[in-house]
């Protein structure tokens, strides 16, 4: 509606002013743009080039007039099916006193086409015509109701002024706002006028007529996106690093800035082993696990499986034996979510199988869908599992992406072995501090959520929430990369609805103007969409000189975008791997234990670059998992 159509630009609105106002050099010319205008004011008549020599002739020619209303009458609208009110009608219905008000005076005459004379004579029957000519007869045939006149000559007005207030609309008719509100009613309901505050600092609505304003918004993109001067891969690159946080001066502290990390990531897939050893670790100095086990046992952060395990092994993958059991391990893609935003994702994830999984995995599945959410000892006792038994039916569940726990200690409890984890005694008792990898601080556990059914045998309700799921997707790129564009999917999940989906989300967004679109990165095809901050966060990052830094990252991390953004081959999404960025260029790679340098450096500096690239950012605390 005409409220997304907001932020138009004054230049835009003044180009558009300039080409819908008529531009007439002779008195025909001046006669079609005074009959589709309906009415010159003295004023404008006189801005005109020569428009006062050209009247003068037409008035001549009995083509045009000047009318001088003695008397307007009060318009009410609706009127009632059915019925025509005459002049007479409208003035006995009026304060006498009011009816002075509507007069006007010798000075205010306007000038009208006679091909409009039988639309204003409705209006003012004993308005007084200099020259006094009549309509042709083709448009004298037609009696006008006072509504319908009045909805026409300001049909015509609007064509030709683009965005206008009411104040402006009614003055040159001798009306209040309030007297021509009705009939700009009756044009919006055509879906001819569009209503909002168009005009930037406009302190009242403003009336514009839609395709006018249609041409307004492409006007205001178009400047919008010639701002915009692409930069290179290598300087999006060094942006990157910036926007999330990944650099020396940019890492955030403290376990308020975890809340914010985790917000930019959220439905990013990584290996299980790789979130707390190597992605939140480059965003958060001395990330502390804590951090995370209290935002989800508050309930903001949710951790799940969102990739169905697929039926059969993937290309290169060996198959398992059929007596081995599912378990999660290190390179199970896993997801960090917003618990409120679970149900959207689930409306884009695939649906797991419970098939796949164990008579013992099935039996736990089936008691908490039966009981909700249970802690470990409540699904020992009523399963009569023991102990690892249980443990090995949530690891299958969890890497078949079934259930999940209030804590992310029960992920990492699945992942170490229960001979190698730390302060956890008989019963899954702690001793001492906070154990990092017990089954005893993971919470409860329960059923991932998933997509509800629509409801009433309709799909309305499931395209709803489809809709409402890729917008979220859409702003939540946004907020990870800040500029998105065809390629920059490549490093999300796989299962995720593709590009042209989400390209419909990010045009209307444009065109509400909450994002910007252009061409903000050179040497990529297609359409590209940023925030308004990003926008202004490029132009600063490309005015800084090279600063030489080294930013070393996991293979598994959002911004391993070698291959993708730069040229030559990808490096795996593995977290062993690893690669070394100097100033938005991939310099070494680190992929099967072995080191890759891309640049060819002394022997000093490519010390330095070797040790930025080995060096990791693993807490003490989860060495274990390292």
């Amino acid at each position: 509606d005409a409220a997304e159509l907001g932020r138009l630009d004054a230049a835009a609105i003044e180009r558009v002013h300039g080409e819908a106002w008529p531009e007439a050099t002779n008195r025909d010319e001046l006669h079609d743009a005074l009959a589709w205008l309906g009415f010159l004011t003295p004023q404008e008549a006189a801005a005109g080039p020569n428009w006062s020599e050209l009247l003068a002739e037409l008035a001549q020619e009995n083509r045009a007039t000047r009318l001088y209303a003695t008397r307007l009458y009060f318009i009410k609208f609706p009127a009632k099916a059915g019925t025509h009110h005459s002049a007479a009608e409208f003035t006995a219905g009026m304060d006498p006193g009011r009816r002075r008000d509507r007069e006007f005076s010798e000075g205010a005459a306007i000038w009208v086409a006679a091909e409009r004379l039988p639309q204003f004579a409705a209006l003012w029957p004993q308005a007084r015509r200099d020259p006094p000519i009549t309509a042709p007869a083709r448009h004298a045939e037609r009696t006008w109701t006072p509504e319908e006149a009045l909805v026409e000559i300001l049909r015509g007005r609007l064509e030709g002024l683009g965005p206008v207030s009411e104040a402006a609309l009614a003055a040159p008719l001798g009306l209040s706002p309030e007297g021509i509100s009705g009939a700009l009613t009756a044009l919006q309901g055509e879906g001819f006028a569009l209503r909002g505050r168009f005009t930037p600092g406009a302190a009242t609505d403003e009336w514009c007529e839609r395709r006018l304003l249609a041409r307004i918004h492409r006007y205001t993109l178009g400047r919008l996106r010639a701002e915009i001067e692409p930069v290179a891969a290598r300087d999006f690159l060094r942006f990157l690093a910036e926007w999330q946080r990944t650099t020396d001066k940019t890492r955030m502290e403290g376990p308020d800035a975890l809340a914010a990390v985790l917000g930019q990531l959220e439905g990013f897939e990584a290996p299980a082993g790789a979130w707390e050893t190597e992605i939140l670790p480059a965003r958060v100095s001395e990330y502390d696990p804590a951090w995370l086990d209290d935002h989800c046992l508050a309930g903001r952060i949710a951790w799940t499986r969102l990739r169905p395990r697929p039926l059969r092994p993937e290309p290169g993958e060996r198959a398992e034996r059929p007596e081995r059991a599912v378990s999660p391990v290190r390179s199970t893609p896993i997801t960090l979510l917003a618990r409120r935003h679970a149900s959207l994702w689930a409306a884009l994830s695939p649906m797991p199988d419970l098939a796949q999984a164990s008579p013992r995995a099935q039996a736990i599945a089936g008691f908490i869908a039966d009981n909700g959410a249970s802690f470990f000892d409540e699904i020992v006792d009523a399963t009569r599992l023991l102990r690892p038994q249980a443990e090995e039916g949530l690891a299958e569940l969890v890497a078949l992406g079934l259930i999940n726990s209030d804590s992310f200690a029960g992920l990492r409890a699945l992942l170490l072995p229960a001979d190698r984890r730390r302060g956890e005694g008989r019963g899954g008792r702690t001793r001492g501090r906070r154990a990092l990898f017990g089954m005893g601080e993971s919470g409860r556990w329960a059923l991932a959520r998933r997509a509800r059914p629509p409801q009433n045998g309709t799909q309305d309700g499931g395209a709803k929430e489809a809709g409402e799921a890729a917008e979220h997707l859409a702003r939540t790129l946004l907020r990870r990369y800040g500029i998105v564009f065809w390629r920059m999917l490549e490093r999300e999940a796989p299962w995720l609805p593709p590009w042209r989906d989400l390209l419909r989300v990010y045009r209307r967004l444009e065109a509400r103007g909450e994002i910007r679109g252009g061409r903000f990165v050179a040497g990529f095809s297609g359409e590209q969409f940023a925030l308004p901050d990003a926008v202004g966060l490029l132009r600063e990052v490309r005015r800084k000189p090279l600063s030489g830094e080294f930013v070393s990252l996991s293979g598994a991390d959002p911004l391993n975008l070698v291959g993708i953004l730069t040229p030559g081959a990808r490096l795996a999404a593995l977290t062993p791997n690893r690669v070394l960025y100097r100033d938005g260029l991939p310099v070494a790679l680190l992929a099967g234990g072995e080191v890759h340098f891309l640049e060819e450096f002394d022997a000093a500096t490519q010390w330095q670059a070797k040790k930025a690239l080995l060096r990791g950012a693993v807490p003490a605390s989860l060495s274990a998992l390292a």
